[in-house]
């Protein structure tokens, strides 16, 4: 990346298969996901990250809840960054942001008229609420945007962010996503389009693969100047070496053909990086466990990486988390590098025929940590890739 190098200093996450770090590290180990079209976050309690306010959390959406215990996480880890407020900024991604509220708050228009709609509407159903949310928790007064590109969002807030630091404008930036999209009108949109699995399983680049699982949740950084960081003593997880963002431009659910956008996406990842593709040590793959995002994606790696490097999709024990999935995913590429392990795919079996990619399947995979590609691509033909190495 052309500029300052970028350090991620500080991570949360808030995911189906754990809350924080360490739970959600044990629940990528695990056996994912067995039944069901989507998969939430059990008996979710939002008050501890609202310091027992009951009216305060009342009023943010799910998905600002999941953003706030996310960020909450991250900031702890990353400490006393000692950043001017006004060049400390933060750049959210989310699909679709406060869906639940606004649905709820329709249905009881029709059932009790307009006077009985909450005023507290628009502030949390609009999708940068999380966003802005952070911001004035933490006294961020730097640039506070909101990236909504689908499935890609937080996987293109986070190379946004970065480059935003690398280019001097900020010193530091909460960067990352949060979904809460699993409402009963979502989901009926989603299974009526045969975009979610028919047999309740998430099994990527599995020949019987049918859809995928709804998911949920937030993944949220701290990214600041390498230089700052190091001079600061902090704790350095990761470095966002380059990332990439372009278009398919040719369908609005379906990818381009043999994945011609996914391949000129990683390309430019590489060139931003200044790296080659066999530098690459892993691919954590989008992944959803549909049959043409797969294949599509599947066909791109094959092309732009012909040594093979091993590639895992998360999406068996987190669901899909739509605009959150990228950064759930660059969180699971960080605890990787931790622990020097690369997950398993979770309910994937039967590698489909035709697909040459080496699948981390069965069991997690010994790894000597390196730089690593994760994938995100998203309705509207948006593609996102960004690289992340270990400290």
């Amino acid at each position: 990346m052309i500029g300052r190098r970028v350090a991620i200093t500080g991570l949360g996450v808030v995911a189906p298969c754990g809350i924080g770090q360490e739970s959600f590290w044990s629940g990528l180990l695990g056996p994912g996901i067995t039944s069901g079209k989507w998969v939430t976050i059990p008996e979710w309690d939002p008050l501890p990250w609202f310091d027992g306010n009951a009216k305060e959390a009342r009023r943010a959406d799910r998905v600002e809840q999941f953003a706030i215990a996310a960020a909450a996480e991250a900031m702890a880890q990353a400490g006393d960054i000692g950043v001017d407020p006004t060049r400390f900024g933060v750049i959210i991604g989310t699909g679709i942001g406060g869906l639940g509220t606004l649905e709820e708050q329709i249905q009881i228009r029709l059932e009790k008229g307009e006077r009985r709609v909450s005023p507290f509407l628009v502030p949390m159903m609009m999708a940068n609420a999380s966003g802005a949310a952070i911001s004035m928790k933490y006294g961020l007064q730097g640039p506070n945007e909101t990236v909504c590109t689908a499935c890609a969002a937080s996987t293109h807030a986070l190379g946004y962010a970065a480059r935003l630091i690398a280019m001097g404008r900020c010193d530091a930036i909460v960067s990352g996503g949060s979904e809460a999209a699993a409402t009963p009108s979502s989901l009926a949109g989603f299974n009526n389009m045969t975009a979610l699995s028919s047999t309740g399983q998430s099994r990527p680049f599995d020949r019987e693969r049918d859809g995928f699982v709804m998911g949920e949740g937030a993944g949220i950084f701290v990214l600041e100047a390498w230089d700052h960081a190091v001079a600061r003593g902090a704790t350095i997880l990761g470095e966002i070496l380059g990332s990439a963002s372009n278009a398919d431009a040719h369908h609005i659910t379906a990818p381009s053909p043999g994945g011609k956008g996914a391949i000129n996406c990683m390309r430019l990842a590489l060139d931003e990086a200044g790296l080659n593709h066999d530098a690459i040590a892993y691919i954590n793959a989008h992944g959803t466990s549909t049959p043409l995002n797969d294949a599509a994606e599947a066909a791109a790696m094959s092309t732009v990486f012909p040594n093979r490097p091993p590639v895992t999709s998360i999406k068996g024990v987190t669901g899909h988390a739509l605009g959150a999935a990228g950064a759930l995913e660059a969180a699971s590429v960080l605890l990787s590098f931790q622990h020097k392990l690369i997950p398993a795919t979770a309910g994937t079996v039967h590698l489909d025929d035709g697909v040459s990619i080496d699948l981390v399947m069965g069991s997690a995979r010994e790894w000597k940590p390196g730089p690593t590609i994760s994938n995100n691509f998203g309705f509207g033909g948006h593609n996102g890739s960004v690289i992340l190495a270990p400290a």
